[in-house]
């Protein structure tokens, strides 16, 4: 029997997934689902997010902005860029932000052919 696939945890910390986690440590505290059914249940999170991103976010972009700080550590990219303009496809005005982080993960995770 397969090994289930593993997804990242990364989208656990925008704003949909803090909301999720919230609402299932009040559940759990007030006892009315056990912690493996929350641990499920964000797995599921996990991947239907992740899925949802490969099949149907389509657009692209270009950035520029000034490199800040960047690392790699456990095969995870993190950059921070400052006064950064992003230009979408479909929109001629670009969009400024003052410091945004990106993270970068390889699609498949180690061990995986």
């Amino acid at each position: 029997m397969t090994e289930p696939k593993q997804y990242y945890e990364l989208y656990r910390q925008t704003s949909v997934g803090q909301a999720l986690t919230d609402t299932l440590d009040d559940l759990i505290s007030e006892r009315r689902i056990e912690p493996q059914l929350a641990m499920k249940i964000l797995a599921n999170f996990d991947k239907a997010v992740a899925d949802v991103i490969a099949d149907k976010v389509k657009s692209r972009m270009s950035f520029k902005g000034h490199l800040d700080t960047y690392r790699f550590c456990d095969d995870v990219w993190t950059f921070i860029i400052k006064d950064i303009n992003f230009k979408l496809d479909n929109n001629v005005q670009p969009i400024h932000a003052d410091q945004i982080k990106i993270v970068s993960c390889n699609a498949r995770k180690p061990g995986e052919a």
